[in-house]
């Protein structure tokens, strides 16, 4: 089996040799997103399917996947380039196991890696996403100590660059005590421009060098 992964792999790397751009989305699905959040949040992965593959370079660049997390942890789409990327559709229900989640996310990271590594592929250094109302439910505090710690390490060793955005009655307190960048606010349930702006910052990001500093555009979508 693990012959057959890493032939698929070679063919994959070789039919688009571009550079990488990971990006993971860690999504909450837990039952306070019901209803009008995660509708919005639904339209919101459609419309950054839709920007990313405006851009000729950043739909054979940027890599998504996803990872949701309620009171169970599910990898909703493994790493596909933007041309190949079809948004699940979210439904909501159960707590929040955040921590589970951020682990997931950073495995993915990790393991993508050295997929690259292995067939000599550059790639740009990961984004993680985290999008959530709330704060971490129903799961061991040492996981979120875990989850926490590895954040700062990865950002201080510029493995990755870990966002989080809180929606509606998220408890920003919380989120900011979790990742080292100071988590943004959505405005309302403006998850389609934030969508956009992730989608031009990535590319942005897809059509520098691997290695180069990025000015992102502003988040008008959010405040701090």
């Amino acid at each position: 089996m693990p012959e057959i992964l890493k032939l698929e792999d070679a063919v994959e790397f070789a039919e688009n040799p571009e550079p990488r751009c990971p990006c993971v989305l860690l999504l909450d699905t837990s039952g306070s997103m019901n209803g009008a959040p995660i509708d919005a949040l639904n339209k919101g992965l459609q419309t950054f399917k839709e920007e990313l593959n405006r851009d000729n370079l950043a739909k054979k660049r940027v890599e998504v996947a996803i990872v949701t997390f309620n009171f169970e942890v599910n990898v909703a789409q493994d790493f596909v380039t933007a041309d190949q990327f079809e948004p699940p559709t979210l439904i909501a229900q159960g707590l929040t196991h955040m921590g589970s989640a951020i682990h997931t996310g950073l495995d993915m990271i990790e393991a993508r890696k050295q997929q690259y590594r292995t067939n000599g592929v550059n790639y740009y250094r990961p984004w993680v996403f985290l999008i959530t109302d709330g704060e971490p439910q129903g799961e061991m505090d040492d996981i979120i100590l875990q989850a926490t710690q590895r954040i700062k390490n990865d950002e201080a060793n510029k493995r990755v660059a870990f966002f989080a955005v809180g929606v509606e009655d998220a408890d920003m307190t919380r989120l900011s005590q979790i990742v080292v960048r100071s988590p943004l606010k959505l405005r309302g349930l403006n998850f389609q421009e934030m969508f956009i702006w992730l989608s031009a910052s990535m590319q942005r990001v897809s059509q520098s060098k691997p290695d180069d500093q990025v000015a992102l555009p502003p988040p008008g979508w959010g405040a701090v």
